[in-house]
């Protein structure tokens, strides 16, 4: 059995507001080492911090960050970590918050998620994992319908009919599947990258990566984050199938059927999981404890719930039909 503990994960977090100096010097007061600036290339004029472990921080230019001026779009790609280091990772984003850089309507957060021994089958169950609540992890994380036109499609229902009728045996066969073609050299910027899961990652890097978090300096967001991505790819490892016929969203029992995907079919119960529950149910509508209001008892509203102080009437609309 995979556990959590065996996911190795990278994120890119997405800022404004601050230079990428001022972001690379950031995350050396956190992970030490040095910084230089490399410049080249010109497009993305990275900064690099090398940490005191060897690994390398990168802070670039994202052109997609459209709301302030150039020299003020920031982005750190972290190296490859583990999960012991996730607090470490948090304490990287409370110093580059507090150096002044922020998040906005146009900064989104990507996380990559691998391990060692997957196979075809795995990426096909996590494709169909996801395809499958696509609309309640949507709304969970705010995903807005701008970003879902653009940056974090749906997943292709015609990719999908192909792995749920062929499932793949080799990774020729998933490349054919996804493409739609057999491509033997991905280029980075594939059109097919822009979907909440972009497998086009995996046949260039062999990470996957999950697309479609909304841009935050919160370390506990970014944890619920990386703990999902993680959780989701550990399910998809220890399956031997999985479904891929889309349930339909219903705002009434949105929130409890949030919550027990988090807990029965991903593993993220207990206290472990507490802080990273409260995140990812915050902007559901309904009841984590009772499916519909009607089954909660008239105990003067005492019945146990998970807290989601953000939930409001402001955030009850789902980004999914």
């Amino acid at each position: 059995m995979i556990s959590m503990q065996d996911i190795h994960f990278g994120v890119e977090v997405e800022t404004v507001g601050a230079t990428r100096e001022t972001v690379a010097r950031a995350i050396q007061s956190v992970v030490g080492g040095t910084v230089a600036h490399v410049g080249t290339p010109g497009c993305y004029d990275p900064w690099e911090c090398r940490d005191t472990a060897g690994r390398t921080w990168w802070v670039v230019a994202d052109s997609s960050l459209t709301s302030v001026p150039p020299d003020l779009r920031a982005e750190v790609v972290s190296p490859v970590l583990t999960y012991t280091d996730i607090p470490f990772m948090q304490d990287v984003v409370r110093a580059v918050r507090r150096a002044g850089a922020k998040a906005d309507d146009c900064t989104g957060l990507h996380v990559h998620v691998s391990c060692p021994g997957i196979t075809p089958k795995a990426l096909a169950n996590l494709c169909k994992l996801v395809y499958k609540q696509e609309p309640l992890i949507y709304a969970a994380l705010g995903v807005t319908p701008a970003r879902m036109q653009h940056y974090c499609k749906p997943l292709d229902a015609d990719f999908i009919r192909r792995i749920t009728k062929n499932p793949p045996r080799t990774f020729r066969q998933l490349n054919t599947q996804w493409y739609g073609r057999f491509v033997e050299h991905p280029q980075r910027y594939d059109n097919s990258r822009y979907h909440c899961v972009n497998l086009n990652g995996w046949f260039l890097r062999s990470a996957v990566e999950l697309r479609a978090y909304t841009g935050s300096l919160h370390a506990g967001e970014i944890k619920a984050a990386i703990l999902f991505s993680m959780a989701l790819l550990a399910r998809a490892m220890n399956a031997n199938g999985a479904s891929a016929k889309q349930r339909t969203y219903d705002p009434a029992s949105a929130k409890y059927d949030m919550r027990v995907f988090l807990i029965s079919a991903l593993g993220m119960n207990g206290d472990e999981f507490k802080t990273a529950r409260k995140h990812l149910l915050a902007r559901m509508p309904g009841d984590s404890a009772f499916k519909y209001a009607t089954q909660r008892p008239r105990n003067n509203g005492k019945a146990k719930t998970e807290s989601t102080p953000k939930a409001g009437t402001d955030t009850l609309q789902p980004s999914c039909p």
